[in-house]
C-alpha cells in the first residue's frame, strides 16, 4: 500500500469507526460486533504505526466515545472524561503495577495499594454539584464535550438533588474503620466541597431491562441493558426517562474545589456518605494478589448480580501518585480495566444466512438453536467472513461452542462435530440482495457486493454518500429525508434525485414540507446539474476511489466517457490475461496487477483502483445507473488550470498542522500553481511547507538542504502567482 492509498484508507477508517461510535454511543443501535469494531481499530492503529506522518486529527486513536447527539445541548466538561486501558490476563495486571513502580521509581518493598470494583456496563455520566446542589448532568460524549441531560437525571431516584454532609464508616472490604480526613488536601469528610463533580454509570438492572422490552413489544426494543439505559437517559422528553427504571453508581470524580481525602478509597467513601450510591463491592487492597483474588470473587458472582458488568477496575489508591502518573492520550496511567473472559455455551447451528451491510460487505450469520449464555438467550452469532467459516469448518447441523464477552453479538469459537460427514457450506458468489457478483479483493478477508448503487442493502448509504458534503454537497438531503424518499419509492439511484421536481405537489402535502423548504431543496438539486467532475466521481462510491484518486484519474483522463473507456480496457485486459493463464496463481496476480497499473499510467493509482473500476462496470446495472445519471447531469471536462509561479514544475511536501486551511486545500493550491505534491521528503523534493508539529519530514528536509517555509510563507507564494 502506497502513501496515497494509506491516507485514503485512514480517512475511510476514521469515518467508519466514528459512524460505529455514533451508532453505539449516540444512537444506542450498534450494527457490528465488538470483534468487528476492534478489527477496524487494529487496522487503523497498524496503518498509523506504518505511516505515522498520516495520523489524522480525527484519528480513532486520539478520540474517546462519540460526539454528542444533535437533539441534546452540548456542554464542555471542566475536566475530560477519559476511557480506560484494558487488561485481559493476570499478567497484564501485574505488568500494570510494575509499570507504576517503574514510573514512580518505587523500591520493591514499597506496597502499591489499589482499589478494585466492578466495571458496570452502563452509560457514563458526570454530576456537577455546586454548594451541594445538583446543577448539571452530562454524558461523556467524546470525552471533552458531552450532552446536557440534567432534566432527565433529575428523574432518577438514585441521584440526590442535594448532597448531605455526614460522617461515614468505610465499607467494602468486610472491615469497618473510621474514615480519616485528608492530611493535605483541604476539607474534612463532613463537608461537601463548594464545587464537586461526581462521575459514575447510569444503568438498568437485568430484570428491569427484560420488563421494559416486554412492555415495548411491537415497538423498537433494546438489544441489552446498556443500550436501554443509554436510550432511556438521552431522551428529548424527561417524562420518558422518568418512566424508565434507571439506577446510578458512582466510581470517580471530575472537577473539585477540594477533596475530602487523599486516597481514591477515601474520596469514594465520602461520596457514599454524601448520599450517592456506591457499589458495596468496592475494596482497597494492598497487593496485586489481593486485587486478583477480588476479581475472582466478583467473577464468581457475576451472573447473580442485578446489573451487567464486564470486568473489574483497578485504580492506584494514593491521589498524589495518581497526579504524578498522569495520563496518556485518552486514558489515565493510574487505572486499568481487567476484562472478564467470554462466557460460553454449546448449541446447534441450524443454518447460515448472509447479511449485506450498508457498505456492501457480506457477513455470514449463524442461526442457532436457542441457548442461554450469561443470562441472555442467544439465537444468532456472527461468523465474520469466509475465512472464519473455513477455519471452523462449520456447516448447518454442527454442534458448536458459543462465546459471548459482554457483547450483544456472540461468536462461534469451536466446532465440536467437525469430523461428521456432511457437505461443506460454500460462500455465495452473488449478492443475495441484488444478485450482483460478490468479490474478494487480493489481500482482503471480506467479500463484497459489486452492485453498489443498485443494491437495496447499500442504497441508503450510497445515496447519503452521493449527496454528502465531500461529494455533491446537496443541501437539504440529509439521511432522514433520503429515508423518507426511499420509502415513498421516489428515489432508488442518484439520477432519481434530479427527477424529484415531478413530486413537488405530493411533497407539499406531506408533514413538515412547505413551499419554501420544497423550493429550496429543488433549487439545491438544480444547482448541481453541472457538478464538479471530481466530486461526482467520488460521489459514486466506487471502491478505492476517494477524492484524491478521483482527481488523479480525471487529471489524466479528463472526463467521464474516458473513465468508462478505461474501465472497459481493464476488463478486456483481465479477460485476455486470464485466458492465457499458464502460471502459478500468485505470480499471475502480480503480473496482472502490474499490467493494470501500467495501463492506467497515473502516479499513485494502482491496480486496486483498476480492479474496482472493472468490477463496477462489469455489472450491467451499474452501467445503466452510470448512463442514467449522465443523462441528468453534465459534468465539465476536468482541466487543471495552472498559474505561473515560482514553484511551477517543483515537488512540494506539506507536513505538520496547517492552521488556515485543510491539507487537501493546500494540495489543490499547489496543483493550481503547476507543482507536484509528494507525501515524503527525498532528494527530488524542492520545497517543504512545515506547520506546527512537523517532525521527521522537516528534519530530513533540513539534512538535505531543502528549502523550508511556514504556512505564512506558502501564502505569500500563492499570492505572488500570476
Amino acid at each position: 500500500m502506497n502513501e496515497t492509498q494509506a491516507a485514503e484508507r485512514l480517512a475511510f477508517l476514521a469515518a467508519e469507526i466514528a459512524r460505529h461510535n455514533r451508532l453505539y454511543h449516540t444512537d444506542d443501535a450498534p450494527e457490528i460486533s465488538d470483534a468487528d469494531y476492534d478489527a477496524l481499530v487494529r487496522e487503523n492503529n497498524a496503518l498509523e504505526a506504518q505511516f505515522p506522518h498520516l495520523v489524522r486529527a480525527d484519528s480513532p486513536s486520539r478520540l474517546v466515545g462519540a460526539a454528542p447527539a444533535a437533539h441534546l445541548a452540548k456542554v464542555p466538561h471542566a475536566k475530560a472524561m477519559l476511557s480506560l486501558e484494558n487488561a485481559f490476563a493476570d499478567d497484564d495486571v501485574r505488568e500494570f503495577v510494575a509499570r507504576v513502580r517503574r514510573f514512580l521509581n518505587l523500591a520493591d518493598d514499597v506496597p502499591v495499594a489499589l482499589t478494585a470494583e466492578p466495571k458496570i456496563d452502563g452509560l457514563s455520566c458526570s454530576l456537577r454539584y455546586e454548594s451541594g446542589r445538583l446543577v448539571l448532568a452530562a454524558t461523556r460524549g467524546d470525552g471533552v464535550v458531552g450532552e446536557d441531560v440534567t432534566p432527565n437525571v433529575r428523574t432518577i431516584s438514585d441521584i440526590p438533588q442535594t448532597l448531605r454532609s455526614s460522617r461515614a464508616k468505610s465499607r467494602g472490604d468486610g472491615k469497618e474503620a473510621e474514615m480519616r480526613p485528608s492530611t493535605s488536601l483541604g476539607t474534612s469528610e463532613t463537608e461537601v466541597p463548594e464545587t464537586f463533580e461526581i462521575r459514575g454509570e447510569v444503568y438498568m438492572s437485568k430484570a428491569d431491562f427484560a420488563a421494559l422490552n416486554e412492555r415495548l413489544a411491537g415497538e423498537r426494543v433494546f438489544a441489552n441493558p446498556r443500550n436501554a439505559a443509554a436510550g432511556s437517559l438521552r431522551q428529548k422528553d424527561p417524562s420518558v426517562t422518568a418512566s424508565r427504571p434507571l439506577g446510578f453508581l458512582a466510581h470517580g470524580w471530575g472537577e473539585a474545589s477540594s477533596l475530602p481525602a487523599d486516597t481514591q478509597y477515601g474520596v469514594i467513601e465520602a461520596i457514599r456518605a454524601w448520599g450517592v450510591p456506591v457499589t458495596d463491592l468496592l475494596v482497597r487492597v494492598e497487593s496485586v494478589d489481593e486485587a486478583l483474588a477480588h476479581y475472582r470473587r466478583i467473577e464468581a458472582m457475576r451472573a447473580d448480580l442485578p446489573f451487567d458488568i464486564d470486568g473489574v477496575v483497578y485504580k492506584i489508591d494514593r491521589l498524589d501518585w495518581q497526579a504524578r502518573l498522569g495520563q496518556v492520550a485518552k486514558a489515565p496511567r493510574w487505572a486499568i480495566a481487567h476484562k472478564f473472559p467470554a462466557e460460553r455455551a454449546e448449541t446447534t447451528l441450524e443454518r447460515i444466512d448472509i447479511q449485506v451491510g450498508r457498505t456492501g460487505k457480506l457477513t455470514p450469520v449463524a442461526r442457532l438453536e436457542p441457548v442461554t449464555v450469561g443470562g441472555v438467550v442467544v439465537t444468532n452469532a456472527t461468523l465474520h467472513n469466509a475465512d472464519e467459516i473455513a477455519r471452523l469448518g462449520v456447516r448447518p447441523g454442527d454442534r458448536v461452542v458459543l462465546q459471548r464477552a459482554g457483547d450483544v453479538i456472540p461468536q462461534i469459537v469451536e466446532n465440536l462435530t467437525r469430523d461428521a460427514e456432511r457437505d461443506p457450506w460454500t460462500f455465495p458468489t452473488h449478492c443475495p440482495e441484488c444478485q450482483s457478483d460478490a468479490v474478494r479483493e487480493e489481500g482482503e478477508v471480506d467479500i463484497r457486493c459489486t452492485g453498489g448503487l443498485i443494491c437495496p442493502a447499500q442504497r441508503l448509504e450510497r445515496l447519503r454518500h452521493f449527496v454528502s458534503r465531500g461529494a455533491l454537497d446537496i443541501e437539504g438531503l440529509g439521511e432522514k429525508t433520503l429515508q423518507e424518499f426511499l420509502g415513498l419509492g421516489w428515489i432508488a439511484e442518484p439520477a432519481d434525485i434530479y427527477r424529484l421536481a415531478k413530486h413537488r405537489e405530493e411533497l407539499l402535502g406531506r408533514e413538515g414540507w412547505k413551499d419554501k423548504s420544497v423550493d429550496n431543496l429543488l433549487a439545491a438539486i438544480e444547482a448541481k446539474r453541472a457538478p464538479d467532475p471530481v466530486r461526482l466521481l467520488f460521489g459514486l462510491g466506487i471502491r478505492h476511489i476517494g477524492s484524491i484518486t478521483a482527481r488523479d484519474l480525471l487529471k489524466r483522463y479528463v472526463n467521464f466517457p474516458a473513465i468508462q473507456t478505461l474501465a472497459d480496457e481493464i476488463i478486456a485486459l483481465r479477460e485476455r490475461m486470464t485466458a492465457a493463464l499458464g502460471e502459478e496463481p500468485r505470480k499471475f496476480r502480480a503480473r496482472l496487477d502490474k499490467a493494470i497499473a501500467e495501463h492506467i499510467g497515473v502516479e499513485n493509482v494502482g491496480a486496486a483502483v483498476g480492479h474496482a473500476l472493472a468490477d463496477f462496470f462489469h455489472e450491467p446495472h451499474n452501467r445503466t445507473v452510470w448512463g442514467d445519471l449522465l443523462a441528468e447531469v453534465s459534468p465539465p471536462d476536468f482541466i487543471v488550470a495552472t498559474r505561473a509561479s515560482e514553484v511551477s514544475g517543483q515537488t512540494i511536501v506539506f507536513t505538520g498542522t496547517l492552521e488556515t486551511m485543510s491539507r487537501d486545500e493546500a494540495k489543490a493550491q499547489a496543483l493550481a500553481l503547476g507543482a507536484k505534491v509528494a507525501g515524503s521528503v527525498s532528494a527530488k523534493t524542492d520545497l517543504v511547507v512545515a506547520g506546527p508539529g512537523a517532525g521527521s519530514k522537516l528534519k530530513k528536509a533540513e539534512e538535505l538542504g531543502i528549502r523550508v517555509v511556514d504556512e505564512a510563507g506558502w501564502a505569500e507564494i500563492v499570492a505572488s502567482a500570476t
